[in-house]
């Protein structure tokens, strides 16, 4: 046998062994986000100057983050099942008693007037995507997936949003149990099974999920490649969505679930910083979980890499960030990346071997 067979049956050997939570992987926040234009900006700086600085980032199309490596997206979605809900922000006209100048129109293809969950991050106030509805965003995803069919494993990490901070916002819907039905047709109607990881795949003949992850149920890397898995963002929304489905029976996405719950295989722990053991242990057990590596733009402003180098110490296999391989922030260039432009490693804590099937 010569040598390159040799080497190619030791990579595929290391794939069949290697798991979807055995690897690490660099993702991007909030990844929808197209940014505030010029006039929007100016109206929020001078309203809340701390939050106009924190919304001060901007991603491209999903799939060029792809392109660039990015292996997690965070699309965040509001229910809108009559249409029409969202259509008229109020801060336009607040921009203009201000003077200012009017903004490119948000919507010129009339979408947010179509029933349907749709992706922004505030309502009447951040809420230009770079894809929408959250079905365009998806078969976004989706032809990127099957253009690319040996990919890694794409997580989408999804924040279901309510509530409002100001008077002059809309109302909201609440995801109740037929909302997030209603999310899962969604996601369906886009995916079919055969392109994701769902909670019944992983639970296998386990009773809950939480008892699958614990002994090592995640699907070997090989086997995950060219799929999606969805995650729930929100603790909140873990009930709602688990209602009537226990251990995620039926369901799509993988809830953020505490450590220990039935539901329970992935959970997130957005500061490393808090408690460094915490993040190692839950990984070490089986868990699937994010982290984040600089948040709200203080770490691009600054330089500090402490928050991302103990995100990437921790073993936490999804890494979000806004500054991600080469989007550098523009203050200082910090950046997220692994050595030598890879766009995954072996995980630092579970992987002991030196190639991991990557």
């Amino acid at each position: 046998m010569n040598k390159i067979a040799i080497i190619f049956l030791l990579c595929a050997g290391a794939e069949a062994q290697t798991r979807v939570n055995q690897i690490q992987v660099i993702g991007s926040h909030n990844s929808y986000h197209a940014g505030l234009p010029p006039s929007a900006n100016a109206w929020l700086t001078r309203l809340n100057p701390k939050s106009a600085d924190s919304l001060d980032y901007q991603h491209p199309s999903l799939d060029a983050q792809f392109d660039a490596g990015v292996r997690q997206v965070e699309i965040d979605i509001f229910a809108d099942a009559q249409g029409g809900r969202f259509a008229h922000p109020a801060n336009l006209k607040l921009i203009a008693d201000e003077g200012l100048p009017a903004d490119p129109p948000f919507d010129p293809g009339g979408l947010f007037q179509k029933p349907g969950f749709k992706v922004m991050h505030v309502q009447d106030i951040d809420y230009r995507s770079n894809c929408q509805p959250f079905t365009g965003c998806l078969e976004t995803i989706l032809k990127w997936s099957k253009a690319h069919p040996r990919h890694l494993p794409i997580f989408v990490l999804i924040e279901t949003k309510e509530g409002k901070s100001r008077p002059f916002q809309q109302e909201t819907e609440h995801f109740t149990p037929a909302v997030f039905d209603d999310l899962d047709k969604e996601i369906r109607s886009v995916f079919d099974a055969s392109r994701m990881i769902v909670p019944d795949d992983v639970r296998g003949h386990h009773a809950t999920l939480n008892e699958a992850v614990l002994v090592g149920a995640w699907p070997a890397l090989d086997a995950a490649k060219g799929k999606v898995i969805f995650l729930l963002d929100q603790r909140k929304a873990e009930v709602d969505y688990v209602a009537g489905h226990p251990s995620l029976r039926g369901r799509v996405i993988f809830t953020n679930a505490e450590p220990g719950a039935p539901d329970a295989a992935f959970t997130e722990v957005n500061d490393p910083l808090k408690d460094p053991a915490l993040i190692p242990s839950l990984v070490k057990k089986g868990y699937l979980v994010r982290s984040r590596t600089d948040a709200d733009t203080a770490q691009g402003r600054t330089g500090d890499t402490r928050m991302r180098d103990a995100a990437m110490a921790s073993g936490a296999q999804i890494l979000s960030s806004d500054y991600y391989f080469k989007e550098k922030s523009k203050w200082t260039g910090y950046s997220v990346s692994f050595q030598n432009g890879a766009i995954a490693r072996c995980n630092p804590v579970t992987s002991a071997a030196k190639t991991c099937g990557l």
